[in-house]
């Protein structure tokens, strides 16, 4: 297996980790679709419970997985994590033959904050900044295939999660129209990456409707998306399992495990 951990860029300091499968004769899978992995932690921190666990199940069905370490804190503004994630897919597609992946499809998976990450790399893939972050590269090439969003941040309205969005803005007392840059449900248009959305009815930090809201705008624009809804379950639950509850019953919740293979199984029909 390839395992390393890169410098995405001297500008900025986000880095990327390979999950990357070492196929032989014997053992062969050629080419591999990619998944990179967004953590949560509200722009603050990144889960470790929503890292390399995800990695490990989309590598064990067979995918090559790259966890990604973006800017957070004060270092979030100014669209940083966005180009982060924007040079990560780039790099990961201009290194195709290297990580055995096909370039054509390479996906992105995100949790909470990191979920709005994803979700802005598939959505805000063409705003100036990341234009101009991705120099003379062909359009496109960092947009993802598809985007897989669990329990995302979406939205900078009354069911916002304002720890998230202030921290993009730079300040708890952004106006209405710098929110609004990173209220994702607005900047939907026929461009955007399909998605695959999920979301439990109890989560209280951040508002199924973060994702209604984005399905409903995907929906008006044509945006091909699958997306569950389970009823029950706190915020936080990454796999739902043992190994990422880590000992707190809460977070181990057998009816939602479904959501990662049910994801796999929408990147295959691509």
């Amino acid at each position: 297996m390839l395992y390393e951990t890169i410098k995405l860029s001297e500008k900025y300091g986000a880095t990327l980790t390979t999950y990357v499968a070492s196929d032989t004769p014997e053992l062969n899978k050629t080419p591999r679709r990619a998944m990179i992995v967004c953590p949560g932690g509200g722009y603050h921190f990144l889960s470790d419970r929503e890292n390399e666990p995800i990695a490990r199940f989309y590598m064990a069905k067979g995918m090559n997985a790259f966890v990604l370490r973006y800017s957070v804190e004060e270092k979030a503004t100014n669209y940083t994590p966005l180009i982060e994630a924007a040079l990560a897919i780039k790099h990961v597609r201009e290194n195709a033959e290297k990580y055995n992946i096909d370039p054509n499809y390479v996906f992105i998976v995100g949790f909470s904050a990191g979920g709005h990450l994803a979700a802005s790399t598939g959505i805000l893939w063409n705003i100036p900044e990341v234009r101009e972050a991705l120099g003379d590269a062909p359009e496109g090439i960092g947009k993802p295939t598809g985007m897989v969003l669990s329990y995302p941040v979406i939205s900078a309205g009354p069911k916002a999660h304002k720890g998230s969005i202030y921290r993009l803005c730079g300040t708890q007392t952004p106006t209405e129209e710098e929110a609004n840059r990173f209220s994702l449900e607005l900047h939907v248009d026929a461009t955007t990456a399909p998605a695959f959305i999920w979301h439990t009815v109890e989560d209280k930090t951040v508002p199924v409707e973060n994702s209604l809201y984005l399905a409903a705008a995907l929906r008006e624009n044509n945006v091909p998306f699958e997306m569950h809804i389970y009823p029950k379950g706190v915020h936080g639950l990454s796999l739902g399992n043992e190994e990422t509850a880590c000992g707190k019953p809460s977070l181990l919740v057998e009816h939602i495990q479904s959501w990662a293979e049910l994801s796999y199984k929408w990147i295959m029909e691509f």
